[in-house]
């Protein structure tokens, strides 16, 4: 099998955790892929972080996803590199019915950012360290800003990598203008009750123009003190244009840039070696290695 199709097929697999999930709905699956499963490597909670790394990771999954199913490839990477690595599962809607309630990322990213907060708490107690890095997917390179920004985040955070980010939102399939243009006729706040009466109070806090972005965005997103890192697909079918992935202050890659070859999109990123390297080099700069197509051959 070729380096890319390797990448392929471990979204694949990512893929069909979510599909069992969400249509098989079966005791088995629920079992084997709950949302309160660590992937491996991740939530020793013995876990004391070394002189090399002193700052625990905190990985943050994506809208609709579970820590296991999200972080089942680069948790390990992490933990095999020495850093102590801890994950959780947030912002779920226990209140709907099975299987959507297993989903991650659904309520107000408002509530998430909280619960993500009182995460942190727990691995700073539990680790000694002062300071975590964070490494958020999607939702999960957002989200923990508003944490950052707003709940007192910013004393407690070294490093942030975002993959797929989306800090000017998103407008895939023109949905944020489809919005905007509802508004002038009042269909735009109607629209948006129901989406949240049906479960999903974060989905209209990513669409461009979002009150949530606007907030985020006044004055500059970036949190001074904070390293940010985000990392971009030129081939993002959910982030829509990928360049809302953009930080201003932070060292911005797009991976296609660095292999054009590179398939993965919003998903794949989360199983593609040369992401999963860009990783490493954004947690430990002193020690980076260039990154090319041939990265995609190391593990």
């Amino acid at each position: 099998m070729t380096a890319f199709g390797s990448v392929a097929a471990r979204g694949l697999r990512i893929g069909a955790v979510a599909l069992s999930i969400a249509v098989i709905g079966t005791g088995a699956a629920q079992a084997q892929y709950s949302p309160d499963t660590p992937p491996a490597g991740a939530n020793d909670w013995s876990c004391k972080p070394s002189a090399a790394h002193p700052e625990p990771v905190v990985l943050v999954h994506g809208f609709g996803a579970n820590m296991q199913a999200n972080w089942s490839y680069v948790s390990p990477k992490l933990a095999q590199a020495g850093y102590c690595v801890f994950a959780l599962t947030y912002g779920r809607n226990t209140s709907v019915a099975f299987p959507f309630d297993q989903f991650g990322g659904v309520v107000p990213m408002e509530q998430s950012a909280a619960q993500l907060g009182a995460f942190i708490d727990e691995v700073l107690a539990a680790t000694g360290a002062t300071k975590v890095d964070i490494v958020g997917h999607s939702e999960g390179s957002l989200m923990p800003n508003y944490y950052v920004k707003f709940l007192g985040g910013a004393a407690n955070v070294n490093r942030y990598v975002g993959l797929t980010p989306l800090w000017d939102g998103t407008n895939v399939a023109e949905a944020a203008t489809l919005n905007d243009l509802g508004e002038p006729l009042g269909l735009s706040q109607p629209l948006r009750q129901f989406v949240e009466q049906s479960g999903c109070g974060a989905c209209y806090e990513f669409f461009h123009g979002s009150e949530f972005l606007k907030k985020m965005n006044d004055g500059g997103a970036a949190v001074p003190g904070v390293t940010y890192t985000m990392i971009m697909t030129r081939n993002d079918e959910l982030v829509a244009p990928y360049t809302s992935g953009y930080l201003a202050g932070a060292t911005n890659i797009v991976i296609q840039d660095q292999c054009a070859a590179d398939p993965s999109e919003h998903i794949l990123v989360a199983v593609d070696p040369i992401v999963a390297r860009n990783i490493l080099n954004a947690l430990d700069p002193a020690n980076a290695v260039p990154v090319t197509c041939a990265t995609l051959q190391e593990w």
